[in-house]
Parts: structure tokens; sequence; C-alpha cells
């Protein structure tokens, strides 16, 4: 009986110590594990195949954010596009056309320490950042011919700032609850509330957004869960809409008829 005892003991140890070794790791790399950039040099020059204007917008001395601004032919308003965790402007291009085929400007900016955006990555810097763009959409439009999107990531910094800017209406892509409840699903051993360093509670931000909520998100979403999603339905006001893509993944609902039939519909409303 004392071997069985101090075999489990050991065994007991190992675990402890695997365990608190995957936490540690999961801490210090969580910024790794969130986001994946992929930066461009200064000089590089954006090339797509519809008309658009590169920007260098500051917000101080010290960060500069990289933006495009790609045109409708006769714009009647402007989508701010809050683009999700991996690589740069680049990969989101090609999504652009949606809006613009609906006669709306898109203004998309890559988040700090993203393609040729400088300053240091943070949430209180994603939503600094992201007022800064509401102000360039300002310049040129009317609140009510504003547009806020969000995709992936992205959609608790477009849902903060439908919470404190008016707009035409809010359009998430691919949303979580808040980023604990989807990280959760991933890690769920651990207590990631009290290992992450974002928060991005968008249960907390919908309720004070007052324009109309459009919701898209997919069933076999493996990146963030759909659970995470829909719990955002119970947020509703009337006339908000959650719309399920059966089948859907987390970077394929663009190939889904349904998700042009209602964004279209949304954006001529």
């Amino acid at each position: 009986m004392s071997f069985i005892r101090k075999h489990l003991k050991k065994i007991a140890l190992w675990a402890i110590g695997i365990y608190l070794a995957g936490g540690i790791t999961l801490y210090f790399l969580q910024d790794k594990l969130l986001f994946h950039p992929e930066v461009l040099p200064a000089s590089y020059r954006f090339k797509f195949d519809v008309p658009f204007q590169e920007m260098l917008i500051p917000v101080n001395d010290e960060v500069k954010l990289s933006a495009v601004m790609f045109k409708a032919e006769r714009p009647r308003g402007m989508v701010l596009y809050f683009h999700g965790n991996a690589k740069n402007i680049n990969r989101y291009a090609r999504m652009m056309t949606n809006f613009t085929r609906n006669n709306y400007d898109v203004l998309i900016l890559d988040y700090r320490e993203f393609g040729k955006s400088t300053g240091r990555l943070s949430e209180a810097a994603l939503y600094e950042d992201a007022l800064v763009m509401y102000k360039v959409a300002r310049s040129r439009f009317a609140p009510w011919q504003i547009v806020i999107y969000g995709k992936s990531i992205g959609t608790g910094i477009a849902a903060q700032l439908a919470a404190v800017r008016d707009c035409r209406r809010l359009i998430l892509e691919t949303p979580y609850y808040s980023l604990e409840d989807a990280a959760s699903e991933v890690a769920p051993i651990y207590p990631v509330g009290w290992m992450l360093n974002y928060e991005l509670p968008t249960y907390a931000f919908l309720p004070k957004v007052t324009a109309p909520v459009t919701i898209f998100h997919g069933t076999e979403d493996n990146t963030v869960p759909y659970a995470s999603g829909k719990k955002l339905e119970q947020l509703f006001k009337k006339g908000d809409e959650f719309v399920t893509l059966e089948g859907g993944r987390h970077n394929n609902l663009n190939d889904y008829p349904l998700f042009h039939q209602k964004l279209d519909s949304v954006l001529k409303q």
C-alpha cells in the first residue's frame, strides 16, 4: 500500500506540474495565440483590382494606422470594417466588394503590430483606434450613413464602438459572447478569465447599441463556437436578427448565398 501511495503521489505531482506549466505557457504566450499579424515593410504598397485609397492615419507621435478605403461608384455611406486576428488587410480585401457593390465605401484598418501599423497592441488601443476610424468616417458621412462591421475578433471592437457612437447598423460575423467565453471552450481546464489580458466583452456592449444589429454565425465554427455567438441573441432588442448558416465554418460564410442575401438586404435598408 505504501508503494501505491508513493506512486500515486508521484503521478499527482507530475499532473500538477504539467497543469501549471501549461497555464504559465498560455499566460505568457497569449498574445501570440490570440493574434497572428503579418507585418509589412513601410515601403509596401497595396495592389487591388478595385478603386481604393491607401491611408496612413496618425494617432499620436508614435502610432500611425495603416488603412485602406475601398471606393464605391456612388457611395451612400461608409462601412467601418474591423477584421480578424490574422495577417493584414490583404487577407480581407476580397470581402470589400460585398459593400462597394451595395454603394458603400469601406474603410478597413490594420490593428497596431499588423501590416504597416505601428504602436503596441492592447485592448485599450483597439478601442482608441476604432474611435479614430469613426472620426475619419464622420468627416465624410453622417452617423446614419455609417455601418460598423466586425469579423471574428473584430466583433468585440465593432460592438464597443457602436455602443459609444451612433451608426446606421452594427453587423457582426462569427462573434463571441466574450473572449473569456470563447477561450473557455478551447482551454476549459484553466481559469481563463483570470489569465486573459483581453476581455472584449461583447455581451456588455450590445445592450448599449441603439442601432439595429445583425449577426451571422455558422453552426460548424471551430474557432469561435456557435454557442458563444448564439448567447448574444438573448440581448437583442426588437428588430435585431441572428442569421444561422447551417454547416458554416469560421472563414467560409462568404460562400453561402444566404449570407449575401441577408447582407445585401440589410445594407439596402
